[in-house]
């Protein structure tokens, strides 16, 4: 049994040994999957083991080394970290039974260094959901950043090149010119960046300079996809369609707004942003944000672009719902982590296994093809339900909470908002439905009508759709975790 100091490090150490066994193992490609499945099984045991220390109100946490007074290198397990990692680990092991699916489905190449790096890419997202400070989680940011640009440009065609400079170029100039100097101001006005209930920087600065700060804080932190630092998302669905979960639901996005949420609570403090009044211009950027990225995906024809844009819009619901402040719009905020985690991957998930079965891109080419592929199809629908927010799926909880929030605190502008981008929602998401199911299918121009994808790739989706549900009826811990970040 491990202890939870010991659970930590090896969140971080068992992904990576798993890349390294996965690379020695290249040759032998069932070997090689075998090895990734384990990986991932024995990172969710070890996350699972520190959820009940959490659960009781535990804190575990060490501190590697010492760079400078203040400045360490320091994990430490609070309950939106927890989440955090279990969403994680819990989803890379369906991706990765997805991920086998389609990389032998599709034939892939360079199927070795896309395990390799998926692994690299999980310890580094450990290393964010576990990070006892500002500098610790901007050392495991920028690592998550640079495990996933291979996997971006995967393809190696010129298209998928400059995606990845689009997707690198962004996200690293944004955590060095806006965050990186905000860390730095953190500590020489502090003297630490260390996270701490009720933040660290109470009768520190003035009103002004909180929300000046605060916006460097945010938009550096490119991740969380907040206009205009948006594009290097739709740049990256080049990439494989299991690469587009891993950015969309696992890793790259969710470790975005976690860092938000996570430096708006334990950075700031939510008492002194409140006091400041130094998020109001944030809910409107955020509801901007939400409002434009849903009409840009109304027009969308490319399936997955219409996804990346609804990744945009429904990553700022987090943000904006943490802007306001209010208890309950931060359960919301954290709960919608979770609930866009597995309904965005099997969004994706049915996409890849369209492209696998059908070899279709574009929405204007599904009429019909949810007869051919029910079960693909089926949790297709479930997903979207979650997106838009309607029950039986996990997105109506997150949405209750938020709007309950907005209107306690009689934020109307975010009332509207959520109400318009639903509307939104349903408008781009139903139709992709009913064009499945109620569209006559056009004749196979071949004569040979596809049926589903390949197995591992229908059980994966099916899973995860099946979780979307299952969150909606048992969603305590995810709510338990976020009620205790607020009252520890």
């Amino acid at each position: 049994m491990l202890t939870p100091e010991q659970a930590i490090l090896a969140s971080m150490a068992v992904p990576a040994a798993g890349a390294l066994l996965i690379s020695l193992a290249g040759r032998v490609p069932n070997l090689r999957e075998a090895i990734t499945l384990v990986t991932a099984a024995v990172l969710l045991t070890v996350v699972l083991t520190l959820l009940p220390f959490v659960m009781a109100g535990g804190r575990p946490g060490l501190v590697l080394f010492s760079l400078l007074p203040g400045l360490d290198i320091a994990f430490a397990v609070e309950p939106l970290g927890m989440l955090f990692a279990l969403i994680a680990s819990g989803l890379w092991i369906v991706n990765s039974i997805y991920s086998i699916g389609y990389m032998r489905g599709n034939h892939e190449a360079h199927q070795t260094r896309f395990f390799v790096c998926f692994a690299l890419a999980l310890a580094a997202t450990m290393g964010i959901a576990f990070s006892g400070n500002l500098l610790t989680l901007f050392f495991f940011y920028e690592v998550l950043t640079l495990s996933t640009y291979p996997l971006v440009t995967h393809h190696g065609t010129e298209k998928a090149c400059a995606g990845g400079r689009v997707y690198l170029g962004l996200l690293l100039s944004t955590s060095t010119v806006l965050l990186l100097p905000a860390l730095v101001f953190i500590w020489h006005v502090t003297g630490t960046t260390d996270f701490t209930v009720g933040g660290i920087l109470a009768d520190k600065l003035k009103p002004g300079e909180l929300a000046l700060l605060l916006g460097l804080c945010v938009f550096g932190i490119g991740k969380a996809a907040l206009m205009p630092f948006h594009r290097w998302l739709p740049a990256a669905m080049v990439a494989p369609t299991p690469v587009s979960a891993l950015l969309h639901a696992v890793a790259v996005v969710k470790a975005g707004v976690f860092s938000v949420v996570k430096v708006m609570v334990y950075i700031f403090g939510i008492d002194t942003l409140a006091t400041a009044g130094a998020t109001n211009w944030l809910v409107a950027v955020a509801g901007f944000t939400i409002i434009a990225a849903s009409v840009v995906a109304l027009s969308a024809d490319n399936l997955k672009r219409r996804l990346a844009y609804s990744t945009i819009s429904q990553l700022s619901y987090v943000t904006m719902a943490a802007a306001l402040l209010a208890p309950l719009s931060l359960v919301g905020a954290v709960m919608h982590i979770a609930a866009h985690a597995v309904g965005k991957i099997t969004l994706f998930f049915a996409a890849g296994a369209i492209y696998t079965a059908a070899h279709k891109t574009e929405i204007s080419q599904l009429d019909g093809i949810g007869r051919r592929m029910p079960w693909t199809m089926g949790a297709f629908a479930i997903a979207t339900l979650s997106m838009i927010g309607l029950p039986p799926a996990a997105g109506f909880i997150s949405k209750w909470y938020m709007v309950s929030g907005a209107m306690a605190g009689q934020h109307w502008l975010a009332v509207a908002v959520i109400v318009l981008s639903t509307l939104l929602n349903a408008g781009y998401f139903l139709p992709i439905v009913y064009r499945a199911f109620f569209v006559a299918p056009a004749a196979d121009p071949h004569g040979h009508p596809h049926g589903e994808a390949p197995l591992l790739m229908v059980v994966a989706l099916t899973a995860t759709a099946g979780a979307t549900v299952l969150l909606f009826f048992y969603p305590d811990v995810p709510l338990a975790l976020a009620r205790q970040m607020l009252n520890p």
